[in-house]
């Protein structure tokens, strides 16, 4: 194998492992959304649509919906920890689309023929801290993979 070929182990960088751990929460909190008792009063979780009764944790509105979107990103997460760009991008781009969320669960939060998610103000909270957190996460953690007895620093190829 030539110097500048390289074979990228899978989750072997910082940013690859922060995809797959967020890819993994994303999992857990989708998975969590149909268990009674995580999902309070998880008989009326509905399709979608502010209806929808359910709450995870007593606190956070979810339907089928929701929790499918938290399965997606989940998948994602998980597929794209495979690589350091696209565990960058998936951290940055997803950030980006939970403020877009955010931003939509302002306007829809009141408004049931809008909130077809649905959200609520918890999950509006979420969201944004979720946007703000991922966009941060894939701005500042290494791509470079970390070598012991290298002080820390990245191994240069």
């Amino acid at each position: 194998m030539s110097d500048t070929a390289r074979v990228e182990r899978y989750a072997g960088t910082p940013v690859q492992k922060t995809a797959l751990i967020v890819g993994i929460v994303f999992l857990l909190v989708g998975i969590a959304g149909f268990i009674p008792g995580l999902t309070h009063s998880a008989e009326h979780l509905h399709g979608a649509g502010a209806g929808s009764e359910a709450h995870l944790l007593g606190l956070f509105q979810v339907s089928v919906l929701h929790n499918f979107v938290h399965l997606a990103f989940a998948v994602a997460g998980i597929a794209l920890a495979a690589r350091a760009r696209a565990a960058r991008l998936y951290l940055i781009v997803g950030g980006a689309a939970y403020l877009v969320v955010w931003i939509y669960g302002l306007i829809a939060v009141g408004n049931d023929q809008l909130n077809f998610i649905p959200v609520n103000d918890a999950d509006n909270w979420l969201h944004l801290v979720l946007g703000i957190g991922m966009i941060l996460l894939g701005v500042f953690v290494s791509r470079a993979p970390r070598v012991p007895g290298n002080d820390g620093r990245a191994a240069r190829a």
